[in-house]
């Protein structure tokens, strides 16, 4: 649609979008900016207001801040959903859910108390400066991680499942081996044992006494540094196979709202409207 075409209030909602979603314009930046300071200003409020001698002698200035936050970011929210053409998109969206987050614990709180403890969650709003800041690199590499995951994911379930029968077997020969007298009390708990010593966490607060034991605990550590590498190299290799992938821009479609266009997209690959 050309410029001169367009009413009052479709150029207003563009102009907000381009403020709001969009963050190469002097208004974005500012609004992103501002942003950024307000969540982590909230989240030092929650932080603060969990310590209970400063909630006892700053609780209702901590009670009032909250709400001026969770009023804003509801305003903010509100926004979002009036300046892109199809709400819903934004609001099943991952950073469409993570910012309804952020509101509604406070509104939950009118009815159940203690609900306000999960305003940590404004803590994930943060991610938002890797497309404030245009950090490129950082959020292609976040991308190419989140492929990877994808991609190597039926492998290492197959091979985690390989895992549990092991440490299954494994703990089951300890509770015969040793017994009940040193501490494997039950097959569970030997189980327990045999997760925490393949994963070469240690505790120590069960530990083999006899020969045996310790035969069998030994080869359980040698197998635990092996089990440690295969999915670092499964990642890895899925990893190197998403790099080859094409760049991508971070220009958000004014129609529905998705991101991680590629780098050249004229027209955006989830509802093909023009970007």
């Amino acid at each position: 649609m050309d410029l001169a075409t367009k009413t009052k209030g479709e150029r207003r909602r563009e102009w907000l979008h381009e403020t709001i979603y969009e963050s190469n314009t002097l208004a974005g930046k500012i609004f992103d900016v501002s942003l950024l300071f307000l969540i982590i200003a909230s989240i030092l409020v929650v932080i603060l207001d969990s310590i209970v001698s400063m909630n006892q002698q700053y609780g209702d200035l901590f009670s009032t801040l909250e709400w001026v936050f969770t009023i804003i970011f509801t305003i903010e929210y509100i926004l979002r959903l009036i300046s892109i053409r199809r709400p819903w998109s934004y609001v099943f969206s991952f950073l469409g859910m993570i910012d309804l987050l952020a509101i509604i614990p406070s509104y939950l709180s009118i009815f159940f108390g203690g609900a306000q403890s999960l305003l940590v969650f404004r803590a994930l709003r943060l991610m938002r400066v890797f497309r404030i800041f245009k950090l490129s690199h950082f959020v292609s590499e976040m991308r190419f991680l989140a492929v990877a995951m994808k991609s190597s994911l039926r492998k290492i379930s197959i091979f985690m499942l390989i895992v549990v029968m092991l440490v299954i077997i494994l703990g089951s020969v300890m509770y015969l081996v040793e017994g009940g007298k040193n501490g494997f009390d039950s097959i569970p708990e030997s189980i327990y044992w045999a997760i925490v010593t393949i994963t070469t966490v240690g505790y120590g607060d069960i530990t083999p006494v006899t020969t045996m034991g310790k035969l069998v605990a030994s080869m359980i550590m040698l197998i635990g540094y092996g089990i440690i590498a295969v999915p670092t190299g499964i990642i890895t290799t899925e990893m190197a196979l998403a790099v080859r992938s094409k760049g991508h821009s971070h220009e958000v479609c004014p129609h529905c709202g998705m991101e991680g266009h590629d780098s050249d997209a004229k027209y955006c690959k989830n509802c093909g409207e023009r970007l």
